[in-house]
């Protein structure tokens, strides 16, 4: 059936399916192109049938709109799709024939009933290959929303474990800060108390004295009165015998009446009360609460070569000179411009500082104490390494795999480190403010020491500034 209906629709000329199909008095059919080469290749007033070769003078090419009909629904609907035609709930209402489907389309088509033109180069099949074309699309969708469930429910499962692990972590953050605050406001509370109190002791010390004083002073003013009485008697006497006889008398009367008064004004001891009172109970404050800034020192065994390190070891920078004569030593960086802490911490709370303004590179953080030095190293967690590095002038990025990019809205001045061996907290601030940079969340075990890299200078000047230990002296 494929084969005959396919013959039946092709240009004897060119083998082809026909183009604009004419015919022109015999029962042949042309594409109008193919024919009307094929005439002028012959003599003048020659014009002959290429199948049945009967002759014609002047024939009239007449379109077979028929024909032109078929070939067009042949060429919109391919063959394949009618080959198998069936009855029953596949036929069109009007036609005893199969319907077709579209699937660029997805709908269902009669090759009589509907237009071909709508659907030229659609890809369009019989009603058995559509259904498991459709079926094949429908399972892997099918298969897609399994994998889309599985997905939600992983998500959503994540989502409840962060949840209930935000509501656990809420809850514990409330008492740790109200245990903070509980602290220092007991600790205000207490200082408040202990001024008062002292303040309490003083004022009636004070007042003691000067009551004390007073008492004293009136009791030697009216001896003085009395003495000045004794004498303004005894200078009204006019007798010259009289008064040199009794003036032994007088003088015995006088005796303990004469005081003399070295007293001045004292202030009340108000200055240790006023001032910077404020910061006077700040400075007091340091003393109790932890961690505060911590005294670290560098550890010089561990430096390389072009590093320099103040004589307190609490600065480094790196040095444009030939490298230093230092002896060489497993513990110390060939490669890498790094130096680590004197010191380590494998539990506690800890907390240091780091200048780092004006630099345009630097690195901070903590390394485990074994790790490697020798050779280039790669700053990350997975070889002990977890730090947090400026970069490229004003980049900066935490050290993770990849590099984490930090959103800092200015210029970093101090960075602060806080050290959790405990909890497994490491977090990085902007000592300024306070303000939060970034946390690594670890089992930190072994011993963690302090990690500075100042980073290359550069033969313009840049980055020549050093790091340095930040230590609040209380």
């Amino acid at each position: 059936m494929a084969g005959s209906l396919k013959d039946e629709l092709l240009c004897s000329i060119c083998l082809s399916i026909y183009q604009e199909p004419v015919s022109f008095g015999c029962e042949h059919h042309f594409c109008r192109r193919c024919i009307t080469e094929h005439w002028s290749r012959q003599q003048r007033g020659c014009r002959d049938c290429p199948e049945c070769r009967r002759s014609f003078s002047e024939p009239l090419l007449s379109p077979s709109l028929k024909l032109a009909n078929i070939v067009e629904r042949y060429s919109a609907f391919p063959l394949h799709a009618l080959l198998h035609p069936q009855r029953g709930p596949h036929a069109c209402k009007d036609h005893d024939r199969a319907k077709l489907f579209c699937l660029s389309d997805k709908c269902l088509l009669c090759f009589f009933c509907d237009q071909p033109a709508l659907h030229q180069h659609h890809h369009v099949t019989n009603i058995d290959e559509s259904y498991e074309e459709i079926q094949r699309e429908l399972k892997e969708q099918y298969e897609a929303l399994q994998d889309s469930e599985l997905g939600h429910n992983q998500a959503l499962k994540l989502l409840e474990r962060q949840l209930s692990e935000t509501q656990s972590s809420a809850k514990s953050l409330r008492a740790t800060i109200a245990e903070a605050f509980d602290c220092l406001h007991r600790f205000l509370k207490e200082k408040q108390k202990s001024m008062l109190e002292e303040l309490e002791m003083d004022t009636e010390r004070t007042l003691t004295d000067i009551e004390q004083k007073i008492q004293r002073y009136s009791l030697q003013l009216r001896e003085v009165q009395e003495g000045m009485q004794i004498l303004q008697e005894k200078l009204v006497e006019t007798d010259k015998l009289l008064f040199l006889q009794g003036i032994n008398t007088t003088l015995d009367r006088l005796k303990g009446k004469i005081h003399e008064t070295n007293l001045t004004y004292e202030d009340f001891p108000t200055s240790k009360y006023m001032g910077p009172l404020q910061y006077t109970i700040w400075k007091s404050l340091l003393q109790d609460i932890q961690p505060v800034p911590a005294a670290l020192t560098l550890d010089p065994i561990t430096a390389h070569q072009r590093l320099i390190l103040s004589d307190d070891c609490t600065i480094v920078a790196y040095g444009n000179l030939h490298p230093q004569p230092m002896q060489d030593s497993p513990k110390r960086f060939d490669v890498e411009v790094s130096v680590l802490g004197s010191g380590g911490f494998d539990s506690g709370v800890h907390y240091w500082e780091v200048m780092v303004s004006e630099k345009t590179q630097w690195m901070i953080g903590v390394a485990l104490e074994s790790v490697s030095r020798k050779g280039n190293i790669q700053i990350q967690p997975s070889r002990g390494f977890h730090c947090i590095v400026m970069h490229d002038g004003n980049q900066y990025s935490a050290c993770t795999e990849p590099w984490t990019h930090l959103n800092v809205k200015s210029k970093l001045e101090k960075v602060g480190v806080y050290f959790d061996c405990d909890k497994g907290l490491l977090i990085f601030y902007n000592a300024d403010d306070m303000s939060w940079l970034y946390t690594f969340r670890e089992k930190f075990n072994g011993k963690y020491v302090p990690y500075f890299s100042p980073g290359q200078s550069h033969a313009n000047g840049k980055n020549v500034q050093p790091l340095r230990i930040n230590t609040v002296r209380i």
